[in-house]
């Protein structure tokens, strides 16, 4: 499982689209940053720090085909990132984050 954390506005701008083409910063890299579990917080804390309102949005990765990659980033720790949309119905749970 991977997770994209999301704003509430882009949270419900996702819901109503069915599709999700990425954050300022996403559409910057030409990419979708998602996280591991074991990165979500130091995402959190890092990207989101005082935020309230964000949606930790989960999806398969072995569902995401072969667009998804597994890159080096943050300290050489390898994060998913995906370069096409993300689609509504590949959300496997969504939970509020903070």
């Amino acid at each position: 499982m991977i997770t994209k954390l999301l704003r509430a506005a882009e949270w419900a701008a996702f819901q109503a689209a069915g599709e999700f083409a990425g954050s300022a910063d996403d559409l910057r890299d030409g990419y979708i940053h998602l996280s591991p579990p074991a990165e979500v917080d130091a995402t959190a804390a890092k990207w989101f720090a005082g935020e309230a309102g964000l949606m930790a949005v989960t999806f398969d990765a072995d569902m995401l085909g072969d667009a998804l990659r597994w890159e080096p980033a943050r300290g050489g720790v390898l994060f998913p990132h995906l370069y096409r949309p993300l689609r509504l119905d590949e959300v496997v749970s969504a939970t509020p984050c903070r």
